[in-house]
Parts: C-alpha cells; structure tokens; sequence
C-alpha cells in the first residue's frame, strides 16, 4: 500500500498540535510520508513577518502556540490548493463558521479517495435543519469523514500531558483505526467508536454547558453549583442528540468525547474563561468585545453553537425541553443577565416542571 501524505487544514492552537501530534507519528511510521502540510491562514504579525514564514524558519507557531517545537517535518503553507494537493488524509481543524467557505474552495481540488477527520466543534444551522461539519465535509466534497473528539485543552497536550480522544466513524472501522495510529502516542491515547454523530454532537453541545459552567465561576457560587450545572448540562446534551439522531449510544457519553471532555471543558477552556469575565463584569461587556480581549484570535464557539442550537430548538418546538440551553442563549444575547443561570426553572412553564 503506498504510504499516506497527511494535510492539515487549519494552524491555531488545536490545529497546531494537532500537527505535532501527527508530524511525531509520520517521521516514523513507514504507512505515512513524513511530511506533513498544514494550510495557514496568512496573518502579518507585529514584526512585519508573515506568520507562514516564521513557523517555517522557526518550527513554531510563535502566535497560536509559542515556546512549541512542531517538528522538523512540518511545513507550513498559506495556500489552500497547495497544501492538499496529493495529499491522501486531511485533517480538518478551524473554526466552524469558516468550514462551508473552505469545503467550497476545496472543491474539484482533492483526491477522489482521500479520507478525511474533523476536530472542528459546531454545526451548521441550515432551513432544512441542522447539518454537522463532518456531513458538510462528506456532503460538499463526496468523501468519507470521520470526527476526533475529546478532554482536549490543546496547551496541555503541547507539553505532552497525558490526555485521551475518541475517534468517531460510521461504517469503516479500518479507517478510523488508521486515524488512531496518525494521532496517538503514548500521552495521548486515542479510541475509536461507531457513533459518528454521538461523538461531534458531544464536542459540540459541551461549549453551551462550559458557558454555563464560567458564569457560575464568574458569580463565585460555588463548587455544588457548578456540578449541578454540568449534570443538567450532560443530561441536555444527551437528550439532544438523541432527539436529533436515534442512532446516538449512551455509552458513548462515558468516552473521553462525552464527560471527561465536559468536565474538562467546565474547568479550564477558552469558553469558560470568557463567561467568567462576563459573568464578573455583569453582562456590560458583549461576548464578541470579551473574545478579541482574551483570547489572542482565537474563536469563542460556546456562543455561537448557542445561538446555533437555539435556533433548532425553536424550530422543532423544543425550548421548553431545554432550560439550560435556553437560558445560556438568552444570556449571551443580553435578554437576561448572568445571574438568570441558576433561576432557569422560573423560565420554564409550569408544565414542564
């Protein structure tokens, strides 16, 4: 079997390591070239560098991931169609909003065979329903795509903390242990299981739960709190994805894309730290003024899957069955203020009581 060259679509913090996850795993594993691409999206920094050239010159993402060595054998490219072209695996890591223009760009310009991962958490709200990003790969490129989820703060594993993922696929089992060779090591250690939509519906939801989860932080209720906000959080999750896919497997939320990934994601995490600051500031701060602030160019994607879901629910008569999600939405755009977070039930009819 002729060996695989891998390309990496997306270059922030995930995406970056990501890529050296992989890089450590190509360099010696004869199956896969050891060249691995990854497609930058061009930024000039402060410097008047561009940011393509000194991840080049340097090995290191020196604005996403700083004081990271990515691997010798990654190279950096700003062009899309170069960096896949030939390429036979290619692992999508950017944020959501931006994936339908990139499968559009991609278009005529990959193999017909090539396989494909999504580590991208977040769905596309569309008039028809909600799609995926693993289906609007699939659907858009007409190709198989499987999904990569899990406990992941990316900062952790850079300096090789132990850590696990999931890999979720839906038929092809020799694929997704393929995908699990290209990304374990001994401290990441990753599982596959066939539950593609259980798996990225999981990555997904858990950012409304963190939002959740930084607002108690940032009104200091407590520990209890923020505990019973994450079992009211898993318990939406699941009912969720259950409602959307019948297929979803309960034990799939036992894996680390389910509730290791939400208390992960609860405790440390981008989208906590900014519903903290929001909560802190008493809501007089928007989401998208405290995201530039904090977070470097890196995207929020809590409120935006919010905003994402809500629309679902409202759509299919649902918001009634989801106080949590509800309330979250209602409080990142400013209908209620932060302290709404533990009076939901009073938001919920009676009935539903």
């Amino acid at each position: 079997m002729a060996s695989s060259r891998v390309t990496i679509i997306g270059s922030g913090n995930w995406g970056s390591v990501a890529a050296k996850l992989i890089a450590s795993n190509t360099i010696k594993l004869d199956s896969f070239q050891d060249e691995v691409r990854m497609w930058v999206y061009e930024e000039v920094l402060p410097s008047g560098e561009k940011l393509t050239d000194v991840i080049n010159e340097t090995n290191e993402n020196v604005k996403y991931l700083p004081g990271i060595k990515l691997g010798e054998n990654v190279v950096a490219d700003p062009d899309l169609d170069n960096a896949v072209k030939d390429a036979t695996m290619l692992v999508f890591v950017t944020p959501h909003q931006f994936m339908e223009g990139i499968c559009k760009r991609l278009v005529g310009k990959i193999k017909p065979d090539v396989e494909a991962i999504s580590l991208i958490k977040g769905m596309e709200v569309k008039t028809e329903g909600p799609c995926m990003i693993s289906s609007l790969i699939s659907d858009q490129l007409g190709i198989n795509c499987c999904v990569l989820m899990g406990a992941n703060i990316a900062n952790e594993i850079a300096v090789e903390k132990f850590s696990e993922a999931t890999v979720g696929f839906r038929e092809n089992k020799e694929v997704a242990e393929r995908w699990v060779q290209l990304f374990s090591t001994p401290y990441f250690q990753v599982t596959a299981v066939q539950d593609i939509e259980g798996v990225e519906l999981c990555g997904t939801l858990k950012n409304i739960v963190a939002i959740a989860a930084g607002l108690i932080d940032g009104l200091e209720m407590g520990n209890n709190t923020k505990a019973a906000i994450m079992r009211i959080g898993l318990a939406e999750m699941r009912a969720f994805s259950k409602l959307l896919f019948s297929s979803v497997k309960d034990s799939t939320f036992f894996e680390s894309c389910g509730v290791a990934d939400l208390i992960t994601t609860c405790m440390g995490g981008r989208n906590r730290k900014v519903a903290e600051a929001f909560a802190r500031d008493g809501g007089k701060r928007s989401f998208d003024e405290l995201e530039s602030q904090l977070l470097q160019g890196q995207k929020l994607q809590g409120v935006l899957t919010a905003k994402e879901v809500h629309t679902v629910l409202n759509n299919r008569g649902w918001l009634e069955m989801f106080p949590l999600f509800t309330t979250v939405y209602e409080i990142s755009v400013g209908r209620l203020p932060p302290t709404a977070i533990v009076e939901y039930r009073e938001h919920k009819s009676k009935s539903c009581l």
